[in-house]
């Protein structure tokens, strides 16, 4: 069994980044440059937009942080989406999810320019990866898909079985897995909460992707030998022995599913790490089509 080092591609991609960027500032050219707004207060929000900050300034790029209040109305944060959407100095728009309850979500993330949207959010983005176009993919999955081809995982023609179906990871992964290109085309199938017989499916998997939303709802006995386990999930769940009063898990049951497992994703420091690795690139890949 091979545990999956999501921390460790994630730094090396930040490392080709670096370099990437480094050539760029040599040649006297501008750089790549991210805005993230983060709207409220939200603790989790904070973390991660912190985190998205310090890569940002470890590889190079130019990196801005909004931070707005909780009471800030929907036309004060699509003016502020519009001034960036219009600044050449900025290739990505970052808007931090969740948004205040009386922000409409939909209405912010169409109004990013589709070109300069990192997150992969945007409907016409979420088209062009359906059908196959190049575009900016949701980083997440994007990172998953990443994980595979740099650990020589192969796609073609094995039998993925996605476990979650949300708009973030489960509908676009399954997607970009299908595709009829490299690191890709598999065979996929969805299974949700709808699913009979949910077991039955998931034992028929070469490539096991979880995303639920569940604390280590994967067990042994829903997966065969030799299977490779991406496991997206990140829960918190109560641990006395712990100081914070928690530990994290994913949705997969790592001790038990671990020993059954070819290739396995662990929780922390699988996929995680590549979301920002991923959003990264994005704005990377963003400003390459836009300078």
């Amino acid at each position: 069994m091979t545990i999956i080092d999501g921390k460790q591609v994630a730094a090396d991609m930040r490392a080709e980044l670096k370099l990437k960027i480094s050539e760029l500032k040599d040649k006297g050219k501008s750089v790549p440059g991210l805005v993230a707004i983060l709207v409220g207060e939200d603790p989790a929000s904070k973390v991660y937009v912190g985190m998205k900050e310090k890569a940002c300034i470890e590889v190079g790029l130019y990196s801005k942080l909004d931070r707005l209040s909780a009471e800030t109305t929907e036309a004060e944060l699509l003016q502020l989406i519009e001034q960036y959407n219009n600044d050449e100095k900025i290739h990505g728009i970052l808007v931090q999810l969740p948004l205040p309850k009386h922000i409409n979500e939909d209405a912010i993330i169409e109004a990013i320019s589709p070109s300069k949207d990192v997150d992969g959010f945007h409907p016409i983005n979420v088209g062009k990866m359906v059908i196959g176009k190049d575009t900016l993919l949701p980083c997440t999955p994007h990172g998953v898909v990443e994980l595979l081809k740099r650990y020589n995982i192969e796609t073609k023609g094995k039998h993925v079985v996605v476990v979650g179906r949300s708009n973030i990871v489960g509908k676009p992964v399954a997607n970009m897995l299908l595709q009829k290109k490299a690191g890709a085309n598999a065979v996929v199938t969805i299974v949700h909460s709808a699913a009979e017989d949910l077991t039955t499916i998931t034992k028929q998997a070469d490539i096991l992707i979880a995303a639920i939303g569940v604390p280590e709802f994967i067990k042994s006995d829903m997966v065969k030998d030799g299977v490779v386990i991406i496991d997206v999930g990140v829960n918190r769940v109560e641990d006395s022995s712990k100081k914070s009063g928690y530990k994290l898990v994913g949705d997969v049951d790592f001790a038990n599913v671990s020993e059954k497992s070819s290739y396995i994703t662990p929780v922390p420091g699988g996929v995680g790490p590549m979301t920002i690795a991923m959003l990264l690139q994005n704005t990377y890949s963003a400003y390459l089509k836009l300078k």
